[in-house]
């Protein structure tokens, strides 16, 4: 199965990363909709971790929208003040406030007739969520110390590493602007969770860093990749991208060895330890998937049994990398029975 690879050109001091890679299935899934949807104007929330790509999401969508040839400007909203969003998002007047020496418009402003993304909305305070639900509704804002508002024309996508349901259920987030945020939702799911990603990222990071540096070409050795593979990664496509930019500068030779990735080492397994993780080796972990098995027997699901072996089979193979023996071993069956059933189910050729 061949990788989707989408590239893109953005100024080098606004973000680091420039390409799109799905290999994982999950990944793929969502990219339809991504496509379904950039062309309009629909306002769009971003959802994932911290790491996950969120604003490289944001300018994939707004360079293929109409709008691809207007500004397109980023604010991260937990990076200011309460005292001084207001005045970064909206705008002030001369003579506003103490130290207000000139006017100055807000980033909605700057926008105008492009796109605006605001990064982790969900750390606005309470006052700023009333007025930006205005702003979405009236289509103007009004700077601090003016009278008179300024109309807008601009696409809002907006982003968040929390759960804003949870905020609202808390009180903390305004549902109205909730649901108006949320036209369109685009959840980003954590490298963990889409491990077929995982490698072909570090491949393509390897290629733009090995490039920079300037020396002879370099590769993973198989360990590398084993451990690239099996980590954790909390830190998502960040650091990944990081843990391979200090490798190409710590390998003295052609390969990067684990020694060189500064990543903790993992326990062989004929099983990826995502795959344990998820079934798990103890009593207690067949305990829950039995729950599970249980109530979706009792609600009814049609065909059960076809979507649960599927279900298996694909996550096996994604958390895999698309290896088939590793794949079989995983779910104690022959690569031959994976084989067919992978040839049946489209996800490889002849």
């Amino acid at each position: 199965m061949r990788d989707t690879i989408l590239k893109f050109q953005v100024s080098a001091l606004a973000i680091r990363a420039r390409t799109f890679i799905f290999s994982d299935p999950r990944s793929k899934a969502l990219l339809p909709l991504i496509e379904r949807i950039a062309p309009s104007d629909a306002t769009v929330m971003i959802t994932g971790e911290t790491g996950t790509g969120k604003e490289l999401v944001a300018r994939y969508v707004h360079q293929q929208s109409a709008r691809a040839d207007r500004p397109f400007v980023a604010v991260n909203c937990g990076a200011f003040s309460e005292t001084l969003i207001e005045s970064e998002l909206f705008g002030h007047e001369r003579g506003a406030f103490t130290g207000a020496t000139n006017a100055k418009e807000g980033w909605f402003e700057a926008a105008n007739g492009g796109t605006l993304f605001l990064d982790e909305v969900g750390d606005l305070p309470h006052s700023l969520q009333v007025k930006l639900l205005r702003v979405l509704q009236e289509r103007e804002v009004v700077r601090i110390g003016a009278r008179r508002p300024v109309s807008l024309d601009f696409r809002l996508i907006a982003a968040t590493n929390v759960d804003l349901r949870a905020a609202v259920e808390a009180g903390r987030f305004r549902e109205d602007l909730f649901y108006r945020l949320g036209v369109v939702t685009l959840p980003l799911l954590p490298l963990r969770e889409r491990r077929a990603d995982i490698l072909p990222l570090a491949r393509h990071f390897l290629g733009v860093y090995g490039e920079k540096s300037g020396g002879p070409a370099i590769a993973l050795s198989p360990d590398a990749e084993e451990i690239i593979f099996r980590h954790a990664w909390p830190g998502n496509i960040r650091e990944l991208e990081n843990v391979i930019q200090r490798a190409t500068l710590m390998a003295p030779g052609k390969f990067i060895e684990p020694e060189h990735l500064g990543l903790p080492a993992c326990q062989s397994s004929t099983m990826p330890a995502a795959v344990a993780t998820v079934l798990g080796s103890t009593v207690e972990g067949l305990d829950h998937i039995r729950s599970a098995v249980s109530q979706l027997i009792g609600s009814g699901e049609p065909e059960l049994l076809e979507r649960l072996i599927d279900l298996a089979v694909r996550e096996a193979y994604a958390l895999s990398n698309e290896n088939q023996v590793r794949t079989a071993q995983a779910l104690g069956v022959t690569r031959n029975v994976i084989r067919t059933y992978l040839k049946n189910a489209g996800l490889i050729g002849d």
